[in-house]
């Protein structure tokens, strides 16, 4: 068995010359949620669609399940499922015929599987209200549960959040994880909403302009992603003299504000405000915090001239 449910190798696609995707080599390994990150055109629908079958590549190659041949590709996708391209929702019908059609495609035996799914992602208690009437949440909602049906072992979801209210959002989330942790299903999601990825995935891939720029794991994000002591004191120049003086080690930075940021060290910061406050100084602001996945991302594409 693979390690690996999907890996591209120099995948590249043109449209009338323009490269959406430029030898990009990306892989995802079996039993993560990797969070896909870029811009608007920056290519990972193009990249989600030709792997789910939806588009073709110009050059290069995929490799889903360990299987790279294209009777094998075509074999392992029934293991996907996928938001990518929004099933087309029956207006007249309610969420379980909806689902029903989808069953009967599908060709899924077990008609238990509708309430089992439809219970999975809230919609369970839509009655005969028709789909045609539902939110926007809603209809996200019933296109989760359809990609859901037949238990895939590959989630693909592109941009899942769109028209999710907050409290949703964090249903959606727990469901993720529940759904990744219990049952062993790895996920590929795209959002605009990076603070979400940052508590949901467990593996990135920041993509700009057609090009991977970088993978990496949680682990290393939070390596880059510096936590550091938030101070705002009434003198920060003389702050930075007792730091200097007193804290061994000391890595600091004095914004343009007068804000100081205090990377190392943070581990006792109640010692270090007992410390400024001896000191004579008047401690405003003193809050341990760290940069987010914002600001790496936006960091990570301004150094390609952005």
């Amino acid at each position: 068995m693979s390690d690996y449910v999907l890996r591209t190798n120099q995948l590249s696609k043109e449209y009338g010359g323009h490269n959406a995707l430029d030898h990009v080599d990306l892989s995802i390994r079996r039993g993560s949620i990797y969070g896909f990150i870029g811009q608007n055109g920056a290519g990972k629908s193009t990249l989600m669609r030709i792997v789910t079958g939806l588009a073709f590549p110009t050059s290069g190659s995929i490799e889903l399940f360990g299987k790279s041949g294209a009777q094998e590709i075509m074999g392992a996708r029934s293991r996907i499922g996928t938001t990518i391209e929004s099933p087309a929702l029956f207006p007249f019908m309610t969420a379980y015929e909806n689902m029903e059609v989808q069953r009967l495609q599908k060709g899924i035996r077990d008609k238990e599987a509708i309430e089992e799914t439809l219970a999975m992602v809230g919609l369970q208690e839509t009655g005969r209200k028709l789909a045609g009437d539902f939110s926007l949440g809603m209809k996200q909602r019933l296109d989760l549960a359809i990609a859901l049906l037949g238990q895939p072992e590959f989630l693909i979801l592109d941009e899942p959040t769109n028209g999710l209210d907050p409290m949703s959002v964090v249903e959606l989330r727990g469901l993720l994880k529940r759904l990744n942790r219990e049952s062993g299903i790895t996920i590929l999601i795209s959002s605009h909403i990076l603070s979400e990825l940052h508590l949901l995935a467990t593996h990135y891939g920041i993509i700009h302009q057609g090009k991977l720029l970088e993978q990496l794991t949680l682990k290393e994000l939070s390596g880059k992603c510096r936590q550091y002591l938030h101070i705002k004191v009434d003198d920060s120049g003389r702050a930075a003299e007792v730091m200097r003086r007193e804290l061994e080690g000391a890595e600091f930075k004095v914004m343009p504000d007068g804000i100081i940021r205090l990377f190392n060290p943070v581990e006792h910061p109640g010692k270090i405000s007992s410390m400024l406050a001896a000191s004579g100084l008047e401690i405003e602001q003193f809050t341990p915090t760290g940069e987010h996945l914002e600001s790496y991302f936006v960091q990570r594409i301004a150094g390609c001239g952005a």
